[in-house]
């Protein structure tokens, strides 16, 4: 048996379903391995909560998910269901994949939207088992995948009636990569809350003896490159005396990270936040933001410095590069340069004029392309699109 869900799933009622435009809602079914506050888990979490019930109604199914952070992550607007399922190669979970595909019959799923390997390679078979359309999402431009990765990506292809991308890049990426075909990738890009951002004044670059300070929102692991913003401040420090550096976000190279701190004598300049709840207000407490990543899809935290209006410098990666004109919504750097990073963060600290206009900018650029109830709006279009076909 599937595992109980934590509240009640059957919520189709054809009785009563709305109809929008002279189609039934959509049913879709998004399964993820588990919840966290990880940029691709905000997302999804973000989705559910401004489609319009009318046009989608969803349910949200974790491959396990009994943790206390992704319990305490759940909607409470969106039916929840946990399904238990251990290691992909163990002989029970085929039993639960068959009685996944069974649950998605009798909830009459239109759709079925997948991330991450572990959710694609149960979740697709299950779809096909059922006779429900399934999506799959490349929302990275697969730095970590082997071989072996990109053979079941190709297989997934050739199952999935759809790819959902969140910028150009991972779109290219799945076609290469993957062999998917052009005409089923489509891109819908991130989007990021604006109310959490509206009353974030933009910097005062200009006020008499304040500390300018450099912050970074970002997880501490090999694919942010968080050491090459402790290079980068080590080579402005001393021009710079009131320079102050921040840094939000936890992870395994912490350790590392205060080591090169203290190698560098930098400990009374460069702050390690932790995670940051409350990323809005760490925004309004710095000045220029950075994003150092070797590698990236889509970036949450570009979003909310955009948002923000903070002066930028992020390295030219995946879909970096569509959200920000070089020069005019910030300034982009070459991957694992640390020279060339501060470099642009010296033109940005001796041209405060020019810092503010592009934080301007970037903020413009986030209100009027990346609001959350747009993107919902085209994701909704999409599924309607795809049961339409």
């Amino acid at each position: 048996m599937l595992a109980t869900p934590n509240r009640e799933i059957d919520v189709w009622d054809p009785g009563t379903a709305a109809v929008v435009d002279g189609a039934p809602p959509a049913r879709v079914c998004f399964l993820i391995d588990r919840l966290s506050k990880a940029g691709t888990e905000s997302q999804l979490l973000a989705l559910l909560r401004h489609l319009d019930r009318r046009r989608v109604q969803p349910v949200l199914a974790l491959l396990r998910g009994d943790d206390a952070e992704s319990r305490a992550l759940e909607p409470d607007d969106c039916p929840v269901q946990r399904l238990a399922v251990g290691a992909l190669r163990r002989p029970a979970t085929w039993k639960q994949l068959f009685q996944f595909a069974n649950w998605l019959k009798r909830q009459r799923i239109d759709v079925l939207q997948v991330y991450f390997p572990d959710s694609t390679h149960f979740g697709v078979a299950a779809a096909k088992l059922a006779g429900v359309r399934v999506v799959r999402t490349r929302f990275n431009l697969g730095y970590w995948m082997k071989p072996l990765d990109r053979w079941l990506g190709r297989l997934h292809n050739r199952l999935a009636d759809a790819t959902i991308a969140n910028c150009e890049a991972c779109r290219q990426a799945a076609i290469m990569d993957e062999w998917a075909k052009p005409s089923s990738v489509h891109v819908v890009e991130n989007g990021v809350d604006l109310e959490r951002f509206a009353a974030i004044p933009l910097p005062d670059y200009n006020v008499a003896n304040c500390p300018v300070r450099i912050g970074m929102v970002a997880n501490l692991r090999p694919i942010k490159e968080p050491h090459l913003l402790i290079e980068a401040a080590a080579r402005l420090a001393g021009e710079h005396p009131d320079l102050e550096f921040h840094l939000a976000g936890e992870g395994e190279l912490r350790p590392e990270l205060e080591l090169r701190i203290a190698a560098h004598g930098l400990q009374d300049r460069f702050v390690l936040h932790g995670r940051v709840q409350d990323v809005a207000g760490f925004l309004a407490g710095i000045d220029l933001a950075v994003l150092c990543s070797r590698s990236e899809g889509s970036p949450n935290s570009v979003l909310e410095y955009m948002a923000a209006g903070r002066g930028i410098v992020a390295t030219a990666v995946g879909g970096t590069r569509q959200l920000i004109e070089d020069g005019v919504h910030g300034l982009l750097t070459p991957v694992g340069d640390a020279d060339s990073l501060a470099a642009a963060l010296q033109r940005l600290l001796r041209d405060p004029a020019q810092a503010r206009a592009m934080g301007q900018a970037a903020r413009q650029r986030a209100w009027s392309r990346h609001d959350l109830r747009v993107r919902a709006r085209r994701y909704e279009a999409f599924y309607q699109s795809l049961l339409a076909n």
